[in-house]
């Protein structure tokens, strides 16, 4: 049986793994009465933890916002992964907070144990840090679009597109996504009636935070990593295609940059592939040094490129 002060540790542990807790899951979990829980939980409120009780059948208890961040509890993968990341906000894509994730991570690892102090050492000393090509967004814009996104508000701001268009846009953010070193806003336009995605570095200004909408179904099935990478990586090309590779997605996914097309699987020894190119007569040459089997489900005329390009390699080996 737990001690009543691991029994308080475990408690606050627990309480910090959900954003709510029934009250019954929480005390057969710990395996005490519920009178002893109720008693554990005021004793932790006497210590300062703000921690809101509900009634009713989905009644129970939550962490809610306090005058200041209490302690938190961090097993040892947790801290590692805290470590890590702090370090790596300290080089990182988000201007701003250079400085304090040093000062994070410096408060941390004094009260590391050693033995996962030794762990983070070990990773200090092989990882290298590598100079970032992407550009650097301001972290209080990032903590803007990311509320917006949570609470559901309206945003405008002022952005400039890939050719140096401003314009003013209104919007109903859906989430954030950071791939190729950006970071990307996935909105509904309500002007253009679709789903946008806004290079973050792009958005001039500051953003206004409007009223509540009523969220949409996401695109791509909520997979937002997905669509940003297909409105990045496709949509912008004049020239868009669908191929069947005949080869395992495992395969393809070593040959092919993320950044040059977007995979998906079909079975166990095909995958397709959707990609796009300035022109026609460079993704069929392109597709020709793939080294696979493939099939060209769009456009059509992508097929009469091959063919043009088949019939040309076939006269210059009869040269």
């Amino acid at each position: 049986m737990l001690t009543a002060s691991n029994r308080l540790l475990r408690l606050l542990s627990l309480l910090q793994t959900r954003r709510h807790w029934a009250g019954a899951d929480l005390a057969e979990t710990l395996a005490i009465h519920p009178r002893t829980l109720r008693r554990d939980i005021d004793r932790l409120r006497e210590l300062g933890y703000p921690i809101q009780a509900s009634s009713g059948v989905a009644g129970g208890y939550a962490f809610r916002p306090g005058n200041a961040l209490p302690p938190l509890l961090l097993d040892d993968d947790e801290a590692l992964a805290v470590a890590i990341t702090l370090r790596t906000a300290a080089t990182g894509s988000v201007g701003g907070i250079e400085e304090s994730a040093l000062r994070a991570l410096v408060k941390l690892e004094q009260v590391m144990p050693a033995r996962l102090r030794r762990r983070v050492e070990a990773l200090k000393s092989v990882i290298v840090p590598i100079d970032r090509g992407g550009p650097t967004v301001d972290a209080g814009l990032l903590a803007t679009l990311a509320a917006a996104c949570r609470d559901q508000l309206l945003i405008e701001f002022g952005y400039t597109d890939i050719r140096g268009k401003t314009s003013r846009r209104h919007v109903e953010p859906q989430g954030m996504a950071h791939t190729a070193q950006r970071w990307y806003l996935v909105a509904w336009d309500p002007a253009r009636d679709d789903w946008r995605t806004f290079r973050i570095d792009r958005i001039t200004g500051t953003p206004r935070v409007g009223g509540h909408f009523t969220l949409r179904p996401p695109p791509d099935g909520g997979d937002l990593r997905a669509f940003v990478s297909r409105s990045i990586h496709v949509a912008p090309y004049a020239e868009q295609a669908q191929i069947i590779l005949h080869a395992p997605l495992a395969v393809m996914a070593q040959r092919l940059a993320e950044s040059a097309s977007q995979l998906q699987p079909l079975d166990d020894a095909r995958c397709l592939l959707q990609c796009g190119a300035g022109s026609l007569d460079s993704l069929a040459y392109w597709l020709m040094t793939l080294d696979v089997d493939f099939e060209v489900l769009a456009p059509e005329a992508l097929r009469d490129c091959l063919k043009a390009a088949a019939q040309r390699l076939a006269r210059s080996v009869q040269a």
